[in-house]
């Protein structure tokens, strides 16, 4: 649409043509004949000066070049004035101009909707009451023509802006959005076990998407046996801080560090909170919750459970290492080959056990690696066989030879004859890659076989197979893949039940894996540090005789170094034609290179005779003084590893419902992201006994009709927001009680109760505190005496509240131990 180009009217006096001149005076325009001023309008009144020029026109004084050249607008503009002056007149300048009356809302329809919000409804109710657009009504109501009534009953919170939000919370008393302080105060004497959530209604919460997330979070366990992890009575309780770091994960802030620069009570919002605790405080609840082995108890425990609700993924289990490389300077980490950088870097290796999906179980971590083949038979190993529900019994193994509890797959690292053999005697199913294959199979052995993948998918493989005794020890099946290329992939297993066909979609599915590495590294920092602190190694701990790892390196240089002399060697030719001179000269060259290798060929077999008298491991506690280390602390990464592979799984179980909704099933995670990052509105129906989460729409309308069958999907599992219980000891009944002057440092007791002061801050008048036992009752400015006679004659102090969890109106008897009883999860669109 063009740009409307307004006249300029000019400070002094213009000439137009001829004695027809243009000047502005005191903010009018005045238009001159010679000296005579013989029209004037308002400099701001465009349609006089439409109507004074195109008269003139007409009249003949002056041309449309003319104007458009004196007052700077468009000839078009001029041409239709002229037009409109022709065929209406003067008066056709100030006609208003005719719109099209309105469609959808009209002055019935305008009526029968402020009737509906007269009545408390809201804008959604109202819309579908009517069979208008949301945004129709929406539009309506912010043009001024229609007017929502605010309700502001007992119980009823009204909506504040993020703006209202940022002014309240950096005004708050005991820090930013620090607001609650009668519970913060409880709480801190020590009458307070984890403070209980209270919602408020609230607009475009930053992040507020990732509610979403909670029915499933609560489903893969986020909060069952919680409840034994350590922690103190504090204001904060262990519901709250796990939801936190749970939300923090999806939100894909990637450390703790992160909330510094986030506004902390729009956080709290998400946890019916009036903040979250600062990073300090939360360092030390995750250090509190990691004591000891409570938090590895509770991992395993999780995990128990995981694979009793899926047996048929625990019957098949991926295991492989990931290697966390550290840059940092606090100790000296042995060296690990990191494939995906092709380097040898200091670094800690995890052992991971994922299901066929890449759903992860556990893990195991090793400061000092010995392998993947004995981190499998002493740690995974038997975990696996004492945790996967549903394993054979001993009759039924007795009675199939060919039976196994259970299948691990692995990659090359753990190729090992001896390995498979001693796996099979415990009747454990092993499939990987064969080591040297050797020769190719004919290509008429393979055979055109449909393979069904765990996605459902459906391929066509040239698979062939041959039974192998491996290392003269076992017998094995060996399978392999034509490729297009013509290579041919080889696998092994000593599961002789499962077809060809499954056997390779198994292990190919073995990249599902390889994946979840890929995305956890990416998007919930899977190798950030926990914290920085180091532990020191056990004496009895089995590492790598550095002497040795230098005969070995000295053995490995040796031998290159000699494989290059022999190629130098070889290649020694005499070319040209036979004469005295260059034959000596080629001699001498060859001695001299023999001589060489001869040199390099003693001192390799020496360093290997070194090498092979020297132990390649030793103790922990024989290592020399330069060379010992101190292992990463890991319980704290324990504890934040778990709450990751728990928000992963809620991610996946929400992406299994997401996937059939999109045309392109791999965009599942990003609308995920996009959803658990997008502002909310959080509107708490006490009467309902809902919260209503309303989403924000997304970027096109495909996302926002799967966010809507999202929302059928958690409204059908009527979550109740946890409240985990609290061993609290109940009050003694209400007693009558007074309270004396109050003044700073006192202290006037009579039964339980007495009263002192605190102040909300050195610029702000102090607020006198009184207490029941060692719970906060009531707070008042200290110059109230109208508050201060209430609460001496116990008005107010320990009376009926009303408490807003999760949408949910909870009548209580005292503001310090509430009841609660079921809610649920509404969500919506905006």
């Amino acid at each position: 649409m063009p740009q409307l180009l307004l006249p300029i009217f000019p400070d002094s006096v213009t000439a137009i043509k001829g004695l027809l001149s243009v000047g502005k005076q005191d903010g009018r325009v005045v238009y001159f004949h010679g000296v005579l001023p013989v029209f004037s309008h308002a400099q701001e009144d465009l349609a006089t000066f439409r109507m004074i020029t195109a008269q003139l026109i007409a009249q003949g004084h002056v041309r449309v070049v003319d104007v458009s050249r004196a007052f700077g607008v468009p000839a078009l503009s001029v041409k239709r004035a002229l037009k409109r002056y022709r065929q209406e007149g003067p008066k056709g300048f100030h006609v208003p101009p005719r719109r099209r009356g309105p469609a959808v809302l009209t002055a019935e329809v305008l009526q029968r909707a402020q009737a509906l919000f007269d009545g408390g409804q809201t804008i959604p109710v109202v819309a579908a009451e009517l069979g208008i657009k949301i945004d129709t009504l929406s539009k309506a109501v912010r043009a001024g023509r229609l007017h929502v009534a605010v309700v502001k009953e007992s119980g009823t919170l009204v909506s504040s802006t993020k703006s209202e939000r940022s002014a309240r919370d950096s005004e708050a008393p005991m820090g930013v959005a620090a607001s609650n302080v009668q519970d913060r105060v409880a709480a801190s004497v020590g009458g307070l076990n984890a403070v209980a959530p209270q919602f408020q209604a609230a607009v475009d919460v930053p992040r507020g998407g990732v509610l979403f997330a909670l029915p499933a979070l609560l489903a893969v366990g986020l909060l069952e046996g919680a409840a034994e992890l350590p922690l103190p009575p504090g204001y904060y309780g262990i519901d709250s801080l796990l939801m936190l770091i749970a939300f923090m994960a999806l939100a894909r802030l990637k450390s703790v560090e992160s909330l510094r620069s986030c506004a902390p009570g729009e956080w709290g919002k998400l946890l019916g909170l009036d903040r979250i605790p600062e990073v300090r405080t939360l360092r030390e609840k995750i250090g509190l919750l990691s004591e000891g082995a409570r938090a590895e108890k509770w991992s395993a425990d999780l995990c128990r459970r995981w694979m009793a609700a899926a047996p048929e993924q625990a019957g098949i289990l991926y295991v492989d290492a990931h290697v966390r490389v550290y840059y940092g300077g606090q100790t000296e980490l042995p060296r690990h080959y990191v494939a995906r950088q092709r380097l040898c870097q200091r670094a800690t290796a995890d052992y991971w056990v994922n299901a066929i999906g890449g759903q992860p179980f556990f893990r195991v971590t090793q400061s000092v690696d010995p392998g993947l083949i004995k981190v499998l038979e002493g740690e995974i190993l038997p975990r696996l066989e004492r945790d996967i529900p549903d394993q054979p019994s001993a009759e039924l193994l007795a009675a199939d030879p060919l039976r196994h509890r259970f299948t691990l797959v692995f990659d090359r690292e753990g190729y090992s004859p001896g390995l498979f053999q001693r796996l099979k005697a415990r009747r454990v199913a092993c499939l990987s890659y064969r080591k040297y294959p050797g020769d190719d199979w004919s290509a008429e052995e393979f055979v055109d076989t449909t393979v069904a993948l765990h996605s459902g998918e459906q391929v066509r493989m040239r698979l062939a197979e041959r039974g192998t005794l491996l290392g003269k020890v076992v017998w094995v099946r060996e399978v392999r893949k034509l490729c297009d290329t013509g290579r041919q992939v080889a696998l092994i297993s000593t599961d002789h039940q499962s077809g060809i066909g499954p056997l390779a979609a198994t292990l190919f599915a073995r990249w599902s894996q390889e994946n979840f590495f890929k995305y956890a590294r990416e998007h919930f920092a899977l190798d950030r540090l926990a914290d920085y602190q180091t532990e020191e190694i056990p004496d009895t701990a089995r590492v790598v005789n550095p002497a040795w790892r230098t005969l070995d390196g000295r053995v490995r240089a040796l031998a290159s170094k000699l494989s290059r002399r022999l190629a130098q060697f070889g290649a020694l030719n005499l070319d040209e034609t036979i004469d005295p001179e260059k034959v000596e000269s080629f001699v001498a060259r060859k001695a001299a290179a023999h001589d060489e290798i001869e040199q390099l060929q003693a001192e390799l077999k020496t360093v290997k005779e070194q090498r092979k008298q020297t132990p390649s491991h030793i103790e922990a506690k024989d290592l020399p003084e330069q060379s010992r280390f101190r292992r990463l602390s890991t319980h704290s990464k324990q504890l934040l590893d778990t709450l990751k592979m728990i928000a992963y799984r809620a991610e996946t179980a929400m992406a299994n419902i997401l996937a059939p909704l999109l045309a392109r099933p791999d965009e599942v995670r990003s609308l995920l992201r996009a959803i658990y990052t997008t502002e909310a509105d959080l509107l708490p129906d006490p009467q309902a006994g809902t919260l209503t989460v309303r989403l924000h729409h997304q970027a096109n309308a495909v996302s926002d009709r799967a966010v809507r069958a999202l929302c059928d999907e958690l409204n059908a599992t009527e979550t109740v927001f946890p409240r985990l219980p609290t061993h609290q000891p109940p009050l003694d009944p209400p007693t009558r009680y007074f309270a004396k002057s109050v003044r700073s440092g006192c202290l006037c007791l009579r039964d339980r109760c007495f009263n002192g002061r605190m102040d909300e801050d050195r610029k702000k008048a102090a607020r006198a505190a009184f207490f029941f036992g060692s719970n906060l009752c009531y707070c008042s400015v200290t110059n109230s005496r109208q508050d201060t006679r209430r609460v001496s004659s116990g008005e107010g102090a320990v009376g009926t509240g009303v408490l807003m969890v999760l949408g949910v109106s909870v009548r209580i008897s005292s503001l310090i131990v509430p009841s609660t009883r079921r809610m649920t999860l509404g969500a919506l669109l905006r």
